[in-house]
């Protein structure tokens, strides 16, 4: 497989949510989220799934351009 610019920009956008999602359980744990609990929720409940999205759109894409 071949990491194209496209792939490698949805491996970028997984990375970054996964952090996002990370940071937001951290923060939930602590008790007092500096963005508020509402916001903070829903950021995790956001960037879970944009994760796992941007991963296997980072895969098929890789997969699609693989020159075998």
């Amino acid at each position: 497989m071949y990491l194209t610019p496209k792939s490698g920009l949805f491996l970028g956008g997984s990375c970054f949510t996964a952090i996002a999602a990370v940071g937001s359980v951290f923060e939930l744990s602590s008790g007092q989220p500096d963005l508020g609990v509402q916001t903070t929720a829903i950021i995790l409940a956001l960037s879970i799934p944009l994760t796992v999205l941007f991963f296997i759109a980072a895969v098929k894409d890789a997969r699609a351009n693989n020159s075998n």
